[in-house]
């Protein structure tokens, strides 16, 4: 008869374990399964909105009323532009929550009046960003057709998206855009316009749970 040491013990005591813990995690894959099943909807709910975030809510509506333009859009910008950070500073020097370059601000300065009253610096209030940024939107939106070229403007500039509609390679009526020239521009306003839609998916699903 084989005396087992207890060392040997131990190593044939615990010789079967990883089955166990083979078992124990097929249990609990099945139980996440049924809770995720049964609960999709809280959990697609909460992902969105940490994805879709709305901060800065209070400047939002209030700029939102009073430039007329919808809020959604605000923040789909913002999250495009700078993910909600004040202190954001792109590559080629725009500020702010809704990024803009120091020709974009000294132009909305001039447009509403407000030129010499605040500094360029100044767009990292968020107040501001998003007061300036906001303007902007309406600016484009009372000039051109469709939210493609409203984003296009803001992202390459009002007379370069013009001259892309004076061109018949880009625009056969003259009034929306059949092809954006710049792919970063594109690019950029497939992102907004993405973001877009999941925020008013968002107020969709939130309409739909209250009724």
């Amino acid at each position: 008869m084989t005396v087992l040491s207890k060392k040997s013990k131990r190593k044939h005591r615990y010789k079967l374990r990883p089955w166990v813990y083979m078992a124990i995690a097929v249990i609990i894959l099945v139980v996440c399964f049924i809770i995720v099943v049964n609960n999709k909807e809280p959990i697609v709910e909460k992902y969105n909105q940490i994805v879709y975030t709305r901060e800065y809510e209070d400047l939002v509506k209030k700029y939102s009323e009073e430039y007329d333009v919808d809020e959604n859009l605000i923040y789909a910008v913002i999250k495009t532009e700078s993910g909600f950070d004040p202190e954001a500073i792109s590559d080629v020097g725009a500020r702010g929550l809704m990024q803009l370059t120091q020709e974009t601000f000294d132009w909305v300065s001039m447009k509403m009046g407000t030129t010499g009253q605040y500094k360029f610096e100044d767009l990292h209030d968020p107040e501001l960003g998003i007061k300036y940024g906001t303007y902007l939107l309406s600016y484009l939106i009372d000039e051109f057709n469709t939210y493609q070229e409203v984003l296009s403007a803001y992202h390459a500039g009002r007379g370069i998206v013009n001259t892309w509609l004076d061109d018949q390679n880009y625009s056969k009526n003259g009034k929306t855009l059949d092809v954006i020239p710049y792919s970063d521009t594109a690019h950029y306003v497939d992102k907004v316009m993405t973001a877009y839609e999941g925020y008013c998916q968002m107020d969709t699903d939130k309409n739909t749970k209250e009724k």
